[in-house]
Order: C-alpha cells, then sequence, then structure tokens
C-alpha cells in the first residue's frame, strides 16, 4: 500500500523539524516536502502533488490564508491547519481558511503534556484529512468576485410554505465555509432566529462567533445559560459555545457539560432532540456538511414531531457522513445543494403565515 505523502509547509525551523520528524517516524506515512513560505508551497503542491499538506497560517511572502484558497482553485488538496490558537489574529485567519476549503485544524505544540500524546494526535489528524475528497473552490480564482455578497438571494413567492418560528443548523467539517455561504445569503431582517451548532473544538472555536458575526449581516453570538429562546422577529444566530450543549428546556437556551454525544460536545443531536420535544412543530431544520453521524438521530426526532428537515447535497459536502446517515435514516424532507439552502430558509420567512405572523 503506498504510503500517504505529506508536504509540510511552516517558517519555523525547529517546528518544521519537529512536525517532519514525528510524521516520518509513522510507517504509513511519508513527507514529500518542506515549504518555509506560503510562494514554496503552492510551487511545492503544484509539482509534488502531495495527498496531504500541514499549513501554517503565519507565512512569509504569501499567508497561510492565501495558500488555502489558491491550492483549493488550482489544485484541490486536503488541508490540516496546524496552527497556535491563544492569537485572536491567527485564530480569524484559521476560521478565513476553514472557510477556504481547509479541512480541519490540529494545535501547535505547546510544550506541556505528554509529547506521545501530541505526536499520536497528529498522525492521526494527518491520516484522517488525507482520506477526504476535498472540492474545488473557486474563491481563489475570482478573488473578491468569487465571495457571495451578503443578501443575494431571491425568492419566489412560497405560498403555502409552512410557517415556522425557530430555525436550527448543524455542522461539522467543511461546515464554516458552508455556514458563512448560508448566511450570506439571508438578509440582514431574517425574521427567524437561528440555533447553530457547529462543531469546532476548543481552543480553537474560543472566537468563531465572533468572526463569523463580521462575515454575515446577521447577528451572531455565543448563548448564555438561562436566556431566553429567541422570539419571531429577533433576528439572530446564537451559537453553542465550545465544550458546551446547547439544549432548549422549558422556552429557555440551557448550556451543560454532559457527556459527549456521538464523541462530540457540543452535539448536533442534543440541541436537534430538545427542539423536537420543545417546539418540534414550530422548527425548520438543516443537516450540513460533516463527518461522522452526530445530527441525524436529532433530525429524525425533529421530522417525526413536524419539522421541516433539510440536508446538504453530497456534490457540494467537503464530507457527506452527517447528511448521508440523516437521509438513510429518513429524516430529511428535502436534499438541497448549499447554494439552495438560503433560499429555501428565505422562502419560510417569506410565506404569507410568517408574515402575519413577524
Amino acid at each position: 500500500m503506498p504510503k500517504i505523502r505529506v508536504l509540510v509547509v511552516e517558517d519555523s525551523f525547529t517546528t518544521r523539524r519537529h512536525l517532519v520528524e514525528v510524521l516520518s517516524a509513522d510507517p504509513e506515512l511519508s513527507v514529500a516536502g518542506e515549504a518555509q513560505d506560503g510562494k514554496r508551497a503552492i510551487e511545492l503542491c503544484r509539482s509534488l502533488r502531495p495527498d496531504v499538506i500541514t499549513l501554517d497560517m503565519m507565512l512569509p511572502i504569501m499567508s497561510g490564508v492565501a495558500v488555502t484558497e489558491y491550492v483549493m482553485a488550482f489544485c484541490p488538496t486536503p488541508i490540516l491547519i496546524v496552527s497556535a490558537s491563544t492569537n485572536r489574529g491567527e485564530l480569524y485567519k484559521t476560521y478565513d481558511a476553514l472557510a477556504a476549503g481547509a479541512v480541519d485544524v490540529f494545535e501547535k505544540p505547546a510544550g506541556h503534556g505528554p509529547d506521545d500524546l501530541w505526536e499520536h494526535g497528529l498522525v492521526s489528524s494527518v491520516k484522517l484529512v488525507s482520506r477526504i475528497r476535498v472540492i474545488t473552490h473557486v474563491r481563489g480564482k475570482l478573488g473578491a468576485a468569487g465571495r457571495i455578497p451578503n443578501g443575494r438571494a431571491t425568492f419566489a413567492s412560497p405560498d403555502g410554505a409552512p410557517g415556522k418560528s425557530i430555525v436550527a443548523i448543524g455542522g461539522s467539517t467543511g461546515g464554516p465555509g458552508a455556514i458563512v455561504e448560508i448566511f450570506s445569503g439571508l438578509p440582514a431582517g431574517f425574521p427567524i432566529p437561528i440555533l447553530l451548532v457547529m462543531h469546532i473544538g476548543e481552543p480553537f472555536g474560543a472566537a468563531f462567533a465572533e468572526w463569523l458575526d463580521g462575515q454575515s449581516k446577521l447577528r451572531v453570538r455565543y448563548a448564555q445559560d438561562g436566556e431566553s429562546l429567541p422570539g419571531l422577529g429577533q433576528t439572530g444566530v446564537v451559537m453553542a459555545p465550545p465544550g458546551f450543549h446547547l439544549v432548549v428546556e422549558h422556552g429557555k437556551l440551557r448550556l451543560n457539560s454532559d457527556s459527549e454525544r456521538n464523541s462530540c460536545r457540543p452535539s448536533v443531536d442534543v440541541l436537534f432532540e430538545s427542539l423536537a420535544k420543545e417546539r418540534g412543530g414550530e422548527t425548520a431544520a438543516c443537516l450540513l456538511t460533516g463527518m461522522g453521524k452526530d445530527g441525524a438521530a436529532g433530525l429524525l426526532a425533529l421530522r417525526q414531531a413536524g419539522a421541516l428537515t433539510f440536508a446538504q447535497d453530497e456534490a457540494s459536502s467537503v464530507v457527506f457522513g452527517m447528511p448521508r446517515e440523516a437521509i438513510q435514516m429518513g429524516a430529511v424532507d428535502r436534499v438541497l445543494s448549499l447554494e439552495e439552502i438560503a433560499p429555501a430558509l428565505a422562502a419560510i420567512a417569506c410565506g404569507p403565515k410568517m408574515r402575519r405572523k413577524a
């Protein structure tokens, strides 16, 4: 079986040497090349055609974000961001790269804890990311023109669209880019509050809501334990914070640190199932790209409770795992491409019943 060929991109010689040593020590991996700046990274990606790239964000000549945009536009290759998590500016660049098509993020060695634990995690992440079939992102080809303008969606008359008063969305691998596209397609006055669970683990999720708030006309924030569930007309997005499940309970939003569900906390299933119990018939829910099965059982519970349920289609998903599980379980009313999701949500908001309620 051929080895997985890795391109290591890191400007620090010491860190790059450490990454190369760890990856080279695994019998299933081979370091195909090393780059100390963004320009060289692109050159080696084009000439070597590696199976996976480990990519630092803070690089000379071309940033990690610029490298990601170029690679995903011209030579799509799975990218694992290997980055520090303590600097807010670097966190924002990490989110930019994830939105541009990078698959996942792994923290640089922090100098504490058992070395073999970090090394095992890096090797496992590289192998996992290398198996993902990435899709071409045109943003690097088109520059600013390739970004989806806010409020771009136009809506056909949605007569008969069911009235819903809450939208719930869950996603994982590939989710940051998908959610930016969806929110960019919704108007600032979108009248249905949105609850969001995205799998971005600690410590990388610390500033994600702030970053997402800057990508959309919708206001985005993390949930506060005990606050009231937003009502129809209270526009905006409320997210589950990293490390906490988000639950709807007796008309309140509650946060808890209960056991992981599907190896996730926050879990999409936990949010969806709580909505099914409290607001099933009032909910429209969407399950986006992601690895594993989190959200599928919860989406089924919602559909059985009268919710309108969507799932992202395979062609536009970075990883079709979560949507596929939901479709196979019979949890989905409609399978939509990514570009169809914002118009579908807006159609619900613009329906006659919804206009009267709003």
